[in-house]
Parts: C-alpha cells; structure tokens; sequence
C-alpha cells in the first residue's frame, strides 16, 4: 500500500528542496518529493506528492500542512489517489458525468461540477503549428 500525500495550491516558484526543508524543520518523516512540472517550461504546476514510509507518518504531514497559511493563499493536503486510466468512464469529453480532477479528501463530496470547455480554456492545437514561446523556439534549435 502506498503512503503519499497530496501537497496543493503551492506557489510557482516552491521547489522540491523547499518542501524537503519545510518537512525536515518539523521533524517529519518522508521517502521522497515529487513537485510536478509543465513539460515545456518547466514552471511547476502548483502541487507536489510526499511519499511517506507509513500511515502515521503520512496522517502527520496531512495534519501539518493541510489549509496551512503560505503568501496569500492556504495549502491543501490530503492522501493522493491513485490515477484514473486513461480508459475510465469519464475520462472522456461526453462519456457520462462530469469528474473531479485530482485528489478528493476521503468523505468529501464535490457534487456535480461542469468541466472546463469553452473557447477560452481550449488550448490550440500546436502539433501542426510551430514552437509557440521563446524556450520552445531555443529548444527546437538545439535539438
């Protein structure tokens, strides 16, 4: 069984040694950190996994960090789910109703949520257009 925690609603700019501090000034244990990146800019994505040795090593880190204040926002810690396939119901536009994305605190009920779709959150379809910022341009050279 794995003991991982969910750490969200992190600045841009938290990395892994700065969460491994914050774990260390409190004398928390953990196996390893995990912040999660964009692919293309490396920039994080606002959320980390913990991986912890034991449950009681976990549910402490939980408690530490869950709705803990950082700059103007408050952290969201809870146990990590496991990923959906790719292949679950849900996972598609129009294959039932809409999903939660992410990790849901065990008990917690979100209720029905429309998902994202418009026009202003579609992303262009880049495969068939060429690099779109300066580091893809540089990378596209390089490479």
């Amino acid at each position: 069984m794995s003991f991982t925690v969910f750490l969200g609603n992190l600045p841009v700019w938290v990395t892994k040694d700065d969460i491994k501090s914050w774990l260390n000034a409190e004398n928390l244990v953990y196996d390893d950190v995990k912040v999660i990146r964009n692919p293309e800019t490396q920039e994080s994505k606002g959320f980390a996994f913990i991986d912890t040795p034991n449950a009681e090593e976990m549910n402490s880190i939980i408690r530490r960090f869950d709705r803990a204040p950082l700059e103007d926002r408050l952290l969201r810690a809870n146990q990590a789910q496991p990923p959906r396939s790719k292949g679950q119901p849900g996972s598609q536009p129009g294959a039932g109703p809409a999903q939660p994305r992410g990790p849901v605190p065990q008990g917690a009920d979100r209720g029905p949520r429309r998902e994202r779709g418009g026009r202003k959150h579609r992303r262009p379809n880049q495969s068939s257009q060429g690099p779109q910022s300066a580091f893809a341009e540089e990378l596209a050279k390089v490479l």
